[in-house]
């Protein structure tokens, strides 16, 4: 039914009734069972894109924060060796050397100031900072295969949602610094680990050297594609130094409403730079490529029909075969998580995605919603106070709420959709830093 398979355990009632079934079609939905959001077959050269990514970032403009950071004062490996150089031979920034600026007292006023401008609004400095790096299963069945997805996962975040069940790594600092010849390392590790791709999370702050490391990467033989998992809070020109090194956008499309977003985000301008950046996205890789492992010529699937005059039995869309027999190797795959109360905003997400795109990508809806703010130790007094406000986010998304958004996108007529399980959240899923 529909052209797009169900994996088995699917929470449809079609499918419970049905259940001896290892999976069947049922809604044109895809089903993935505790699939988590956290967890470059073009030719390239090193010369090619390293001068437009390898940019300053002394007034840091890399997101639509423009918090105008000096993100240069703690680059502790700036990105070539003229630069290293020039860092050696001068004052960071125009402000006094590194041994002067260590004496200072860290109670004036003025040593607070440089201090802040270490870091951008995302935490972060110009230093590449990650938490973890391994095998993630948890993706969407296209993205983790059979094998798991190479995911790395970066310090810092550009949104910084109050509700964020990651907050260890996105606000708390969990990390160790890398330069970007250890990126690539980790890279190719991870490809000889059995990585079906590499996935770079929460990586918009560090643009510049994740150029540099996928560079550093493909001289080494990495043929891997890249898939870039973001918040979809873009900019356009830094997504366009990402051109023809990643393969696949995971985005999220958090917000249609702007008060939430304000809310949730201090990002009220939320929806239309995501609508901007998930168009640059679409632009750059284009309809999905799916292709089944150890698949012939002839097995191999793309979303675009090529055939004219087929008809509906004939032609192809991006469902995936039966669990792991299909990969994502290019195109665009745009998230949303369904919070408490946020049934409205998920409609909006959904009637703008199908409107603009329909089935020339593929819509995930999260069932993954994590509620910490009664959990102890999952977060810090600070965000703690942030989130205490809004008493709808300290409970799980209801089974019906869930069901409303998932049949609203089959009242849209999308088919190319994945859909959660009921038991797709919990602290328990929040993966180990650090490793």
């Amino acid at each position: 039914m529909h052209g797009v398979e169900v994996y088995k355990n699917a929470r449809s009632r079609d499918i419970q009734k049905r259940a001896e079934l290892e999976y069947t079609k049922t809604h044109g939905v895809e089903v993935y069972k505790n699939a988590r959001s956290w967890d470059i077959q073009k030719s390239y050269t090193l010369g090619t894109k390293r001068g437009e990514c390898c940019l300053d970032i002394s007034e840091c403009h890399l997101c639509p924060r423009n918090c105008g950071a000096n993100r240069n004062i703690n680059l502790s490996r700036p990105c070539d060796e003229s630069s290293a150089r020039e860092e050696k031979g001068k004052n960071p920034g125009g402000e006094s050397s590194a041994r002067a600026e260590k004496g200072k007292n860290p109670g004036d006023e003025s040593s607070a100031r440089a201090e802040k401008r270490k870091y951008g609004f995302c935490g972060e400095s110009g230093t590449i900072r990650i938490s973890r790096a391994a095998l993630h299963m948890w993706e969407e069945p296209v993205v983790s295969g059979t094998r798991g997805s190479g995911a790395v996962f970066f310090t810092g975040c550009n949104l910084r949602c109050i509700f964020c069940q990651n907050a260890a790594i996105s606000e708390g600092g969990s990390g160790r610094e890398v330069s970007a010849g250890e990126l690539a390392d980790i890279f190719v590790s991870l490809e000889a680990q059995g990585a079906h791709n590499i996935n770079l999370v929460t990586p918009t702050h560090f643009i510049p050297g994740i150029c540099e490391a996928i560079a550093i990467a493909k001289t080494r033989g990495l043929s891997l594609p890249f898939v870039y998992n973001t918040s979809g809070y873009e900019s356009v020109e830094s997504l366009r130094m990402l051109d023809g090194l990643i393969d696949v956008y995971l985005p999220d499309f958090k917000y249609m409403d702007v008060r939430k977003a304000a809310a949730y985000s201090n990002a009220p301008d939320y929806p239309e730079v995501a609508k901007k950046a998930i168009a640059e996205m679409f632009r750059q890789v284009g309809k999905p490529v799916i292709e089944g492992e150890g698949a012939g010529t002839e097995e191999k699937k793309n979303c675009e029909n090529e055939k004219d005059g087929a008809g509906a039995a004939e032609k192809r869309t991006c469902g995936a075969a039966k669990e792991g027999a299909a990969l994502i190797k290019k195109g665009l795959i745009v998230r949303h998580l369904v919070l408490p109360l946020g049934v409205k905003n998920a409609c909006a997400v959904a009637d703008y995605l199908a409107e603009e795109y329909g089935d020339s990508i593929y819509v995930s809806i999260m069932n993954q919603y994590t509620p910490l703010y009664d959990v102890p130790g999952a977060l810090r007094e600070e965000q703690r106070k942030r989130l205490e406000p809004y008493g709808e986010l300290h409970r799980k998304v209801t089974k019906r709420e869930y069901d409303r958004v998932v049949e609203h996108c089959l009242e849209l007529g999308l088919t190319n959709v994945f859909i959660q399980e009921d038991d797709a959240s919990g602290a328990d899923f929040i993966p180990a830093w650090n490793e």
